[in-house]
């Protein structure tokens, strides 16, 4: 019988830091050369065409480029371009395209479009052969190096690895490249908490339903961690930010009702607090991932974060305690880690 720590999905969740470390090692002379691209043509807005799991990476890059970069950051609607062929204009925008096998004929037909149309066109893929390779002006290499689990996780820090190095080219302030070179470490320091959610996944085994909540950058590991437990664990789960659910879904809550809420420590901490503090009197059961104390002892389950990072570099350690929960609750429930059912590596919708 295969173990756990046999299989590709752990090994490739705990190869995490070195790709990242990678990554940062070469691929910052490639961001700096898109960061001047955009800084010469006085571009403004750019639009990410990306599908599943590169899709939550477009979410990251909407907070990250617009908060730090001043970017407007929009995501595209592929069937536009393939289904209706009515493809908007792009204008003067950067369209970047986000995939880690860079072969879904969709995606590819957005940024065929852009050449087209004239505009700058780039590429984070871990395929740099690849069809959509070929219609980038600039291609990042996400420097992965093959995932072999259906789940993506290393590729998808890697995705958001890319967008954080490539704001940091595009502000050219040293302590946002300084913070960026720490995340490999604090990924490392991260797992720490795999022991953590070995020992709590049984409590879910029966779970049905549940939600998860992130704000602001976290937004994106929101989606991201609901996605992991979709399609790993086979669970109904829904993401939203902590705004969108008093807006409505709050009704769902009964007592017992889990809520995943990712808050680390920054801007959005405070509201994090008052939040589950509202999850807390609808008697929800609410498991936190946060390195604030003050989040953590709201929580039924509290999974601690190592020592902060920056807010808007939390993402990518932030997701470490996502893919892990979904990994240890289909191992707890007997589940094909490395190879969930109905669903292949590689997608390709037109």
């Amino acid at each position: 019988m295969t173990t756990l720590e046999q299989t590709h999905l752990y090994r490739e969740i705990h190869e995490q830091p070195d790709v990242l470390r990678r990554l940062l090692d070469e691929e910052e002379a490639t961001a700096q050369a898109l960061a001047d691209l955009i800084h010469g043509r006085n571009i403004e807005h750019v639009v990410i065409a990306a599908r599943g799991t590169s899709d939550n990476a477009g979410r990251y890059a909407q907070y990250v480029l617009g908060a730090m970069n001043g970017l407007s950051v929009g995501l595209a609607a592929p069937s536009l371009f393939t289904i209706y062929r009515r493809p908007p204009r792009f204008g003067n925008a950067l369209v970047l395209g986000i995939s880690q096998s860079g072969k879904s004929p969709d995606i590819v037909a957005v940024l065929a479009e852009a050449r087209r149309q004239g505009a700058l066109t780039a590429v984070l893929t871990n395929r740099t052969d690849s069809p959509l390779a070929e219609q980038g002006d600039v291609v990042i290499n996400l420097r992965a190096g093959e995932e072999r689990a259906v789940a993506a996780t290393k590729t998808y820090t890697a995705e958001l690895a890319a967008v954080a190095l490539l704001s940091a080219a595009l502000s050219g302030a040293t302590e946002q490249a300084a913070a960026l070179r720490g995340i490999p470490d604090a990924f490392t320091a991260t797992l720490a908490v795999d022991d953590t959610i070995a020992r709590v996944a049984p409590r879910y085994r029966y779970m049905q339903r549940c939600v998860v909540i992130g704000r602001g950058y976290n937004y994106a590991t929101a989606f991201e961690t609901a996605l992991k437990l979709k399609e790993m664990t086979y669970t109904i789960v829904e993401p939203y930010s902590s705004a969108d659910f008093l807006h409505g879904p709050l009704a769902m809550l009964e007592p017992g009702f889990p809520v995943i809420v990712i808050a680390p420590s920054g801007l959005m901490a405070a509201e994090a607090v008052e939040f589950t503090r509202t999850l807390r009197e609808r008697q929800a059961e609410v498991i936190a991932v946060s390195d604030d104390p003050a989040v953590l002892d709201q929580a039924r389950v509290p999974l601690a974060l190592p020592s902060p990072v920056p807010e808007w570099l939390s993402p990518i350690t932030a997701i470490a305690a996502g893919q892990l929960l979904a990994m240890h609750l289909a191992h707890t429930r007997d589940f094909d880690i490395d190879s969930p059912r109905s669903i292949r590596k590689v997608t390709e919708t037109v």
